[in-house]
């Protein structure tokens, strides 16, 4: 069965979902035989030899992590080598210091400006992630803007923000898209990113399940089931 690395340290805030997180993401591996789960926030840990062994990464960190020069390389070696990333939410808010990361994963955590219900666009109805989503949907979430992201003609937006639905003076006036979840190609890996799961509730949710899922089902090019 394929190995998923989740990666949960945190140089600053810790969000309080990451225990939940790796319940559901372990249960959600079981149950549909994708994938297994090996958890963990030591640094030790992310090394060649470990990552040999994973067929991909999943980040719940926040902070710059204090990785060596050759762990932020290994990193992106191991995506453009063909292997998978997925980052959720905080994901974005993580190794500032090293600018290849930013441009992996798809761009910076700018700010959220809104903590609030909005509504969301579904903007891929095909993709794994998004296909079982309405066209438009209701969701309360702490909602990322970024900066240095890549852009649609770099990445698939699979969801974004209705801006209709939220007070636009708030947002930083250099913010002119706003995308919550988009995939690509980088080098010969995959990546996928959602800015959703801020809040512990979110991962019990059948929607977000299915959201992560489907997410994951594509960086491993497998077919979802159902959970």
């Amino acid at each position: 069965m394929d190995k998923i690395l989740v990666f949960t340290y945190t140089a600053g805030y810790r969000h309080s979902y990451i225990t939940t997180a790796i319940e559901v993401l372990t249960r959600l591996g079981e149950k549909t035989n994708l994938f297994e789960v090996y958890a963990t926030e030591d640094i030790e840990e992310f090394t060649s030899t470990t990552l040999s062994n994973l067929k991909a990464i999943l980040f719940l960190t926040s902070g710059d992590i204090p990785f060596s020069e050759e762990q932020k390389n290994l990193l992106i070696e191991f995506v453009e080598g063909g292997g998978g990333f997925i980052g959720i939410h905080n994901a974005t808010d993580t190794l500032y210091s090293y600018p290849r990361y930013g441009e992996m994963i798809g761009g910076y955590f700018h700010s959220h400006p809104w903590t609030q219900e909005a509504v969301f666009i579904v903007e891929d109805p095909n993709h794994p992630a998004s296909k079982h989503l309405p066209k438009r949907f209701k969701a309360y979430e702490e909602i990322y803007v970024f900066r240095n992201w890549i852009g649609r003609n770099r990445t698939k937006v699979l969801i974004s923000l209705d801006t209709s639905s939220v007070d636009l003076s708030l947002s930083p006036k250099d913010v002119t898209d706003n995308p919550i979840s988009w995939c690509h190609s980088y080098g010969d890996g995959r990546v996928f990113y959602t800015a959703f799961g801020h809040q512990t509730k979110r991962w019990r949710e059948e929607w977000f399940q299915k959201h992560i899922l489907g997410g994951i089902a594509w960086i491993l090019d497998k077919e979802p089931l159902d959970h």
